[in-house]
């Protein structure tokens, strides 16, 4: 299957250490033919971490995808009804954003553009970069695990010794899972080791 000619939402949330693994992914899509249209959270866009200021990587996706970014709440929301996306992406997904995701909260335009999508029943993949996946938002990863239309980039525990509830998710598989997503399966297997 080819991602030519589909329009795939790309939302990111604010785990900065992730970003570097995830920009590639946006290029990918977008050399495969999709319409990315980016869309980011307050957090991101207003946050200078040691991984790059939020300005800057705002830029960097609006030139990767030569669009301007969807930053609030009432952009997102057309892109249910009026501009329906063919496939949503969340990569990455931070654990609070997962958790308001799980429980149907809307306080970001990523979260909005993910149940705008929803609403159309059409997938919404998620890539999870999380420090506490095997803790407290275990409950939240599996609601969203046994949920309709929602699909996960396989992940794994990025350092089981010295953040043993931690999982992310291995970005290098987001436009394989993406297709397989459209195609209505989950690329398997889900969970898988990384190098230690």
């Amino acid at each position: 299957m080819s991602l030519a000619g589909k329009r795939i939402g790309f939302g990111m949330t604010g785990s900065h250490c992730t970003y570097d693994a995830v920009i590639p992914e946006i290029e990918r899509l977008m050399e495969q033919g999709a319409e990315v249209i980016p869309v980011v959270t307050f957090t991101l866009k207003n946050t200078n971490t040691k991984f790059g200021d939020g300005e800057d990587w705002v830029a960097k996706i609006e030139e990767i995808t030569g669009r301007k970014v969807i930053d609030s709440i009432v952009d997102a929301e057309p892109l249910g009804p009026k501009l329906p996306l063919d496939c949503m992406v969340i990569a990455p997904l931070t654990g609070n954003s997962m958790s308001k995701f799980a429980n149907a909260l809307t306080d970001s335009p990523v979260l909005m553009a993910a149940k705008a999508t929803l609403r159309n029943r059409n997938p919404v993949v998620l890539g999870i970069s999380t420090n506490d996946a095997l803790g407290l938002n275990g409950l939240n990863l599996m609601k969203l695990m046994s949920a309709k239309n929602i699909y996960f980039i396989p992940f794994g525990q990025d350092d089981p010794i010295n953040k043993p509830t931690s999982m992310v998710a291995k970005m290098e598989y987001l436009s394989e899972t993406v297709q397989a997503a459209i195609d209505g399966y989950q690329l398997q297997p889900v969970i898988r080791e990384y190098s230690i």
